[in-house]
């Protein structure tokens, strides 16, 4: 008699999401607040190596489910100028049930500006909407 298989699951290791940005005033370090050197500022590195996680996954998750960055663990080792497009992408490496561990890295048109390990959680969309709701203030 056939048995019925469970259907594969699509957030297996090897996945890969990319994002990219221009580097404008907006992402440069005196506007975001961390330094005066005029160059792309690491929480806006930060930012684009998430949304890098973000493709890789969130097309794969069930209806209702979205992703929620926990960790990251990232190095800056290169200035960007303001008028380069800088892109990150995202290898999902590891899956332990609801958490998902990424390695990231974000290139410039001339080199490699930044690595790191990236961790991500799964949960319920409106569970954890309903959550946040629940500690505005009154």
């Amino acid at each position: 008699m056939p048995t019925e298989s469970a259907p594969a699951d699509p957030l297996q290791p090897g996945r890969t999401g990319t994002a990219s940005v221009l580097v404008t005033p907006a992402q440069m370090a005196p506007h975001l607040g961390s330094g005066r050197a005029p160059v792309f500022a690491s929480p806006a590195m930060i930012a684009l190596m998430e949304a890098a996680a973000v493709d890789c996954v969130e097309d794969a998750l069930a209806p209702g489910q979205e992703t929620l960055g926990i960790h990251l663990d990232v190095q800056h080792i290169a200035a960007t100028p303001e008028g380069l497009k800088v892109t990150a992408t995202a290898e999902l490496i590891e899956r332990d049930g609801r958490k998902l561990v990424f390695n990231v890295e974000a290139r410039d048109e001339r080199e490699l500006v930044g690595r790191g390990r990236h961790t991500r959680i799964i949960v319920d969309s409106s569970r954890f909407r309903s959550k946040v709701a629940s500690k505005r203030p009154a």
